[in-house]
């Protein structure tokens, strides 16, 4: 019945929407949960409504390095391990047809918090998953990722590279034992 029965878990976004979500459900099957989010208030009432012995809340801007870092040996510190990394904070942006209508700013926006805030989670993830070997990490993407004209130029370009960086991973950690 508990099938994440002693895992913990760290999502990133995890303070609203399908990050709130999976938080309630991780923890229903057992799993301790850390939300690492901006939205503060959001992300403290989700932990007080999963209960404080399974869900704690730490700030968390993922296009700062130092800040996941941070969330990861947080999260290590405080359970010992790290079993789950939830890549899950993403935005959009105007949705503008043309992209010669599209701001530069809101282009590398929508990058850093969705390729920049995933590459960082998976990569402090990793130095604490590759040396146990063990660990599983998922990263939200979208149908985006697949098929252009649904969301935004910014929006399809990081759903893109998110897929990318996913069949990078499972590639390299497929081969661990040629790095």
């Amino acid at each position: 019945m508990y099938r994440l029965e002693g895992k913990v878990a760290l999502i990133t976004g995890g303070a609203s929407g399908i990050g709130k979500c999976t938080a309630k459900v991780f923890a229903q099957h057992g799993a301790k949960v850390v939300i690492a989010d901006i939205q503060d208030d959001l992300g403290h009432r989700v932990c007080e409504d999963i209960g404080p012995s399974n869900c704690s809340y730490v700030h968390c801007n993922v296009t700062d390095e130092d800040q996941i870092k941070n969330a990861v040996d947080k999260v290590v510190a405080t359970h010992g391990k790290l079993d789950i990394m939830f890549n899950n904070a993403g935005i959009v942006d105007p949705n503008k047809t043309r992209i010669m209508d599209n701001d530069k700013s809101d282009f590398e926006r929508v990058l850093s918090v969705n390729v920049t805030g995933v590459f960082l989670g998976i990569k402090h993830a990793a130095r604490v998953m590759v040396p146990s070997r063990s660990g599983s990490i998922i990263s939200t993407s979208s149908v985006s990722s697949l098929i252009g004209a649904v969301a935004s130029h910014a929006y399809c370009a990081s759903k893109h590279a998110v897929l990318g960086l996913t069949r990078m991973l499972q590639w390299s950690w497929g081969n661990l034992g040629s790095e």
